[in-house]
């Protein structure tokens, strides 16, 4: 009898790290194709000099997993406030602290966060969705 149980448990086991490793894979091919994706983004940079004084609003969705919508502040032709209103970012969260480098240089040309490069990227579409 114990022979038995421990082939059965052994058995169980098995499946549990096979189904277990489908599962991984499947979502490291996943998060490989969302990467290879989110690297073809164009971020362009925005002259902030033409922009009237006002809030602006825009957002990038790459889908329902991943996206932002911002709020932008101009004043005297600058950039003086972004305000996060959603983001959709998996772990990606980090990613919000690209708003004090956009605001610091001025420019949507700022490195991503690493770690959180796509997240980054759809902060920076967002931003520039609503300055355009």
């Amino acid at each position: 009898m114990k022979g038995k149980l421990k082939k059965v448990i052994i058995g169980f086991l098995v499946v549990i790290i096979l189904i277990g490793s489908v599962f991984y894979l499947g979502l490291k091919n996943k998060l490989d194709e969302f990467s290879r994706e989110v690297s073809k983004i164009e971020v362009n940079n925005i002259d902030s000099s033409k922009l009237s004084d006002g809030e602006y609003t825009g957002k990038y969705y790459f889908n329902e997993f991943v996206g932002a919508t911002v709020k932008v502040t101009i004043e005297n032709s600058k950039i003086i406030d972004i305000q996060m209103l959603d983001h959709k970012n998996g772990k990606g969260k980090k990613a919000e602290e690209i708003l004090n480098s956009v605001i610091n240089a001025q420019s949507l040309e700022v490195d991503t966060i690493t770690g959180a490069t796509g997240s980054s990227i759809m902060i920076l579409k967002a931003i520039e969705d609503a300055l355009n």
